[in-house]
Formats: structure tokens, sequence, C-alpha cells
């Protein structure tokens, strides 16, 4: 017999196969007998498994570890890549409750799903655990209650399910501001909590799957090309430079190449002043005694011939008379306008609109027009989406504030520790997203109008870009302020841009107080995107649940980690020392607590006593057998009558 031996050595905790040399196995279908040749040949492979081996001292330490851990409910479990929030909790004397295998592959799937549906997220994988001390204090710990959770998606733990005792990071219904479609049908009840316009801070969004909100936009879209109009008649008369994408001068406009048929700048003119007055009467509402018939301005053909006009004047293809005269009617209006307005000062001449849909993040699907039919067009492409009300159309800031002629973005974190009283902080740090491409009006391509990391990180540089703009897109508000420093306006930082930012998020989390489902030990951690205007004002853009943390560059590696740490010294160390250090957070909106009514539930009890049931009384059987009514006459209506006066008696 030939004997096959091999053997195999791995790590500890590994399968170990071997054939054992000189072994001669018991075959019950082939009794032992004298001649082995009978025999066939057999190999046999034994199985065995080695634990890893920690030493005695080391395995003790990691059970006073646990026990202390779960004698002061010092047990936390996380699901996504937060490797600075696990760190940061060991050094508190946390004890981690991991999943089993197959949960926890099943966790590591949802947490892909999440970072592909997070703002900006980035392929980081889950922190892999190397030390076998946590791995048996995991171990210990895994019929524990978790006191403390942090997930990346808000499904993944039912917060009516939880124990007072239990945090968590997340707050039910909160996608009543953290979605586009959310946040835009939110901040129109805003009126009823506070005096404050949303126009000053969120530029104006329609939900397009509203019939209402559709009409509604359609008619701003409509009133905001006759303002464009008056904008550029001004701007052409004093030549302005715009550094927003076009120029325009009275000798371009005589220079420009073939026109392609003659418009009656006049009549345009005078159309638009129309619509610009009504507009006026309507907020005056001295508009209420007009029908309707002679209300309307323009018929739809008349709307549609008036935009296409617009466009060819615009650009340069169209003949058209001189409008000098009509200048300064046209800054009257304009000023008019301006003070009833707040946002009179981003829309540009180009009437370019941002189309959104309402629940997806991270760039997708977000695209640029400026016609109104190609906005139509493009939103009812996708039933889906208008069933559900979730196509957000929103005016975009044609005018930004530019570095080096590049558009950027604003990132700012806030966090919320309680609804009621309604409890808001602000981090005193924040970053800024670029585009790799110069700002310009004369494409809408997303590459120059949208900051998101996830969509820049995959372009090349223009080599056109100003060599002050990092390769990796990024600033930190640092630099920002410096860079302000070197154009005399880095005053405007603490006086504009940060008042700005803290009083919009107060106002969007005020008009979702009512909302948003209020629970003790629970807190969330937000991602604010702002623009900011030509003269350093901020326009919030969208509100982002479970913000990227992911260090994709030196700026998000330095201030993501800095955040999470912060985040646990406002939510933990101040629950036991309320003078505690919060890091770069600042307490900025504390309400006053708001009386919540009893509950009663719904299970209504009914207290009271039985009747006793009443003797039934014997029947009254008459003495008179009477007719039918039916059959009763006029005459013999009287011996009817004494019949009942007897009765009576």
């Amino acid at each position: 017999m030939t004997t096959d031996v091999s053997m195999q050595v791995t790590r500890p905790g590994q399968w170990v196969h071997q054939n054992l040399e000189g072994h001669q196995p018991t075959d019950r279908r082939f009794p032992s007998c004298p001649d082995s040749a009978s025999r066939p040949e057999v190999k046999v492979r034994r199985t065995v498994v080695t634990l890893p081996f920690i030493k005695p001292d080391r395995l003790k330490a990691a059970k006073a570890v646990t026990e202390k851990a779960v004698r002061m409910h010092k047990v936390f479990s996380i699901q996504g890549p937060y490797p600075v929030i696990r760190a940061a909790l060991r050094a508190r004397g946390w004890v981690e409750q991991r999943m089993h295998s197959t949960k926890q592959q099943s966790c590591r799937r949802q947490s892909e799903e999440s970072r592909a549906s997070s703002h900006d997220a980035d392929n980081t994988d889950d922190e892999k655990e190397q030390d076998p001390d946590h791995d048996i204090m995991s171990r210990l710990v895994r019929k524990e209650r978790v006191y403390f959770y942090w997930t990346n998606r808000r499904d993944d733990i039912d917060t009516n399910n939880l124990h007072k005792d239990q945090i968590t990071n997340h707050f039910a219904k909160a996608d009543s501001f953290a979605t586009k479609a959310g946040l835009c049908r939110n901040l129109k009840n805003l009126h009823w909590f506070d005096s404050s316009d949303p126009d000053t801070f969120f530029p104006r969004s329609y939900r397009l799957g509203d019939q209402a909100e559709k009409q509604a936009f359609i008619e701003d879209y409509r009133r905001t090309t006759c303002i464009s109009l008056l904008k550029y008649i001004v701007e052409r008369d004093e030549g302005v430079q715009a550094v927003w994408g076009m120029t325009i001068s009275d000798t371009v406009y005589r220079q420009r190449h073939q026109q392609m048929r003659p418009v009656a700048l006049s009549q345009m003119i005078h159309k638009a002043l129309k619509v610009c007055q009504d507009f006026l009467e309507s907020l005056e509402h001295k508009d209420i005694d007009i029908s309707l018939d002679t209300s309307q301005t323009f018929q739809e053909e008349q709307w549609e011939e008036f935009i296409n006009s617009y466009y060819l004047v615009l650009h340069g293809k169209a003949q058209t008379e001189s409008s000098d005269q009509f200048v300064p009617c046209c800054k009257a209006m304009l000023q008019r306008l301006k003070e009833v307005s707040p946002q009179l000062d981003i829309d540009g001449i180009h009437n370019i609109w941002i189309i959104k849909p309402g629940a997806k993040s991270r760039g997708r699907g977000i695209k640029c027009a400026k016609r109104l039919d190609q906005i139509l067009r493009l939103v009812d492409s996708d039933p889906t989406l208008i069933k559900e009300s979730k196509w957000v159309v929103q005016k975009y800031v044609e005018r930004p504030f530019l570095v080096h002629g590049t558009k950027f973005d604003v990132r700012q974190w806030f966090l919320v520790t309680d609804w009621n009283p309604l409890t808001v902080w602000f981090y005193k740090n924040c970053y800024l997203r670029f585009s790799t491409q110069c700002y310009s009006l004369d494409t809408l391509d997303r590459s120059v109008h949208l900051c998101n990391n996830s969509i820049q990180k995959h372009l090349t540089p223009s080599q056109q870009r100003h060599s002050g703009i990092p390769v990796d897109n990024m600033w930190s508000d640092d630099q920002f302020r410096t860079f302000l420093s070197g154009q005399g306006q880095e005053a405007q930082w603490e006086t504009v841009v940060v008042p700005g930012m803290k009083k919009a998020v107060i106002l969007v989390l005020q008009a979702a107080q009512d909302v948003v489902e209020s629970r003790k030990n629970s807190f969330e951690l937000y991602g604010a995107d702002f623009l900011l205007g030509h003269d350093l004002h901020p326009w919030l853009l969208e509100i982002n649940i479970s913000p990227t943390m992911a260090p994709s560059t030196p700026v998000t590696a330095r201030l993501c980690a800095a955040v999470q740490e912060d985040t646990l010294k406002v939510v933990l160390d101040r629950r036991f020392h309320r003078s505690a250090n919060t890091g770069d957070f600042e307490l900025i909106y504390k309400q006053a607590a708001v009386e919540v009514p009893q509950y009663v539930g719904v299970n209504l009890l009914v207290e009271g006593n039985s009747i006793k049931r009443s003797r039934s009384l014997p029947s009254l059987r008459p003495r008179y057998r009477t007719a039918p009514k039916s059959q009763i006459t006029t005459k013999d209506k009287a011996p009817q009558q004494r019949k009942k006066s007897l009765r009576r008696c």
C-alpha cells in the first residue's frame, strides 16, 4: 500500500488538513485479511481545528473590561464605515457588539447600498478587525443589550422598539426636510412658524408632480423671462462685462453674426413691463376686482412666441431696433421689483432652472435647462417620479460668488440633539467643493455647474482653471477666509456668511418640528449644502442625512474625523458633565420646551353599573274593535272621538 503524505501549516484559527503517514484505516467493506493486496489503496484526510491562543492574563483583562462595560451600559453597535466613531467609543470604555456572520454580510450589503445613496459617498470598506482582544470582548457581549447605535441608514433601527436608555443617531420622519422634495414642501409652511420669508435663503422651488405647483412654476418661469428681458436691456445699455459667462455691450451687439428674423423689441418690452406691473398689483391685492379674462396679459400661443423671441434677442440672432428710450422705464421697474423680490439678484438674464429628482443624491439625475418645453418634457419622461411628486425644479443661482472664476459650494455640518425643546448645534468649521471647469453660462454641462465631489472627482481639471485651486477641488474654511482677506472681504465671513447659514438651518428645523418624531436619547448629524451669491449671501440648496465621512482629500480627512469626535463629545460626554468640552460645536438655538398633551391611548374604557330590566306590563286589549282608518268616513269621526274620550276616562 502506498501512502500519500501532505501537510499544510496555517495561521492559528484556520483549518489544518493533513494525511497521517502509516495510518491504515479500517474499511468495513473489506475485512482484515492476510493478503493486503486485496484491499484497495485508501487516502485518509483528517481535519484538525486550532483556536487562537490567548494568554490567561489577557483573557482575564478582556473579561474585566467587558463586565465593567455591561455594568455601566457601555455596549455599542456600528453599521457602516465609521472607524473614527468605533475608536472613539473604545477609548471611552465601550465594547462593540458585532453581528453574526450571516447578519454581518447582510449589514455589509446594506452599507454598500447606503454608500451608493448617500451624498458624495466614497467606496470605503468597513474596518476589518485585527485585534483578537476586541474579538473576544465582542463575543462576550453578543447577548447583551446595545445602548448606543450608530448607523448610516435610518431604516436599520426601529426607534419604536428601543428602550428609553438606548441611544441612536437618527430621528424618525426626518425626510420631511432632508430630501429635495421634502425640503421644498416643508418650507412652504414656514409662515405658520416664523415670519421670515423662505425666498430670502432658499431658491424658489416647485414640485412638478403637484399640478398646483406645476402651474405656479410655469407662471414663475414666464414672469422671470419678462424680468430677464428688462435686465438684458439695462445691462446692454450699461455695457456690463458680466463675469458670469456673457459680455453684453453695444459694440458686440451690433457686430453679431447673421440675424435670423426681425423682432419687435419695443412690443416685447411693453408686454414685459405689463406683466411685471400686474405682478406688483397682485402682491398689493389690487387685482381682486379684475376679471380673469382681462387679467391675462398673454394667451398660450402669445407666451410661446414671446419666449422664443426672447431667446433670439438674448443670443443675438434677431434683428431689433434701438432700445435706448426704454432703459429708464426698465430701470424703474427693476427697482420696484427688487423691493419685493429677494431673489432678483440671483436670477441673471438667462432664466436657467435646475431639475432634481427629489429623492436621489450624489448629483444623480440633476440637469440644468433654460427652455420651458425642455423642462416639462424632461419631467414627463419619468411617470414614476411624477406620480410620487418627486421631481423638483429650483431656480438656478446664475450669479454666484466665484473663486478665481470657478464655482463652488459649501458643506456645513449641524447637529440636532432634541426636537422638544428644539436644540441645534452648529459646527464652526466647514469646507468648500470646487468645480473642475471654469464657470460659464455658455454651457449647461454638469461639470461646470454641479460641485458634488462624487461627480467632480472623476473629471480632469481644466487647464484654463486658476492654479490656486487644488487638484482635489477642496478648500477648508480657513483657506477661503484667507482668500477673502486678499479681496478685502474677510469681515463678511463672520457678518454675512455664517449668520446667514445659521438662520437658514434654524428656520428649516422650526418648520419641520411638528413632523419629525421627537425621541429622547436620539440625535442626528446633518450636512447642509450652501451656495454663496455674488454678495456672499448664503443660499441653502439641500440638507443631507448621514453625510459622507470618507477621507477623500486631506481637508475631509481632518475635518470629518474632527466632527465625528466632537459629535460624541456633545451626545455622550455632555450627558454626564454639562460643562464638558464640546469641541467645535456651538449651541446656536434651544427652544423653550413645548408641553405635549398626555397620551391616553386608543383603547377607551367605559365604566358603570348595569340597569336592571323592568318587568313587562300586561298587554292592553281594546274594549271596542275599531275599523281601519281607511274605512272611517267623516260621519264616523264623532263616534270614534267619543270612544277615545271614554277610554281616557
